[in-house]
């Protein structure tokens, strides 16, 4: 029975790898720099609400959308903005991550990175189907990053993140949206 079940999986992660390109692009258009960015109320890990109206005219705000805390990507870009914070703070900035995660486990990857930024739980995935970046199918996330101004308008989408490099990138970003750079 084992090598069935094996076989089922194999052939379902081959469909999945072939469909969801063909499928990825059905609501990546949604959001487009110069709108205003979605309005939420989310559970950061620690269980505080977090509202993103609380932000208007207190600084930028990086929101990353990213698929799974725990894998290695999702790792590699939270530990990342982890080590840049101050880069990206300096910018009057604060960061997001966002994921589909629960609290509890949103809770346990901030704390075993020791991350020094919020995290912020989307279960049923409506903030992420809102911004345009929920997978197909999946009730996961595209790792994609926004940049939003103090007036919560959106500033820089980048839909094409590289874990290591997005909190430099969104640094140095920053500092040429306000004028710096």
């Amino acid at each position: 029975m084992k090598p069935v079940r094996w076989l089922k999986r194999a052939v379902h992660l081959l469909l999945l790898s072939i469909s969801l390109p063909l499928m990825s692009g059905a609501r990546a258009e949604s959001l487009a720099v110069g709108q205003k960015a979605p309005i939420f109320q989310l559970k950061a890990q620690d269980g505080q609400e977090v509202k993103l109206s609380d932000r208007q005219g207190k600084g930028w705000t990086v929101l990353y959308f990213y698929p799974k805390a725990g894998t290695p990507g999702c790792t590699t870009q939270a530990c990342a903005f982890r080590d840049a914070i101050q880069q990206v703070r300096e910018q009057n900035a604060e960061v997001y991550g966002v994921s589909t995660d629960e609290v509890p486990a949103l809770e346990e990857f901030h704390k075993k990175h020791r991350l020094n930024f919020t995290l912020l739980s989307d279960p049923d995935a409506s903030i992420t189907e809102a911004y345009g970046v929920k997978m197909p199918v999946m009730k996961m996330a595209k790792r994609w990053t926004f940049v939003i101004d103090p007036e919560l308008v959106i500033r820089d989408i980048n839909d094409d993140v590289d874990p290591a490099l997005d909190a430099h990138i969104v640094a140095e970003r920053l500092k040429q949206l306000k004028g710096g750079a």
